[in-house]
């Protein structure tokens, strides 16, 4: 077998952090960004197992670099708020939350 995508690593890390291993869940993720620094859906998990684990550090770093990737999808911006919310950034949580809605908005139409 060869070697595994960056989207192949970021289904089974996915897999993992549903199943409750967050350390494969991380490792795997990181193999996908390493391989594929652009690769949005790798962040976003990132950022969503860091904010599970707490790590609000770690949550916000790989959630801008998402961000930074697809500034217009509906899910980062709502992991970018629920992360502010945690670091009680109430303003830079609103603003997300505004994101979301607005982006919401924009599919209904």
């Amino acid at each position: 077998m060869g070697e595994l995508s960056a989207e192949d690593l970021v289904e089974e890390g996915t897999l993992d952090f549903t199943l409750g291993d967050l350390d494969a869940a991380k490792g795997k993720l990181g193999n996908a960004t390493d391989l594929d620094s652009n690769c949005f859906d790798a962040w976003l998990a990132l950022a969503e197992v860091f904010l599970s684990e707490r790590n609000l550090e770690k949550a916000l770093e790989a959630a801008e670099k998402a961000h930074a990737l697809q500034s217009d999808e509906l899910h980062i911006n709502t992991t970018l708020s629920r992360i502010w919310v945690e670091l009680g950034e109430k303003e830079k949580a609103e603003h997300f939350a505004a994101q979301v809605r607005m982006i919401s908005w924009k599919e209904e139409l």
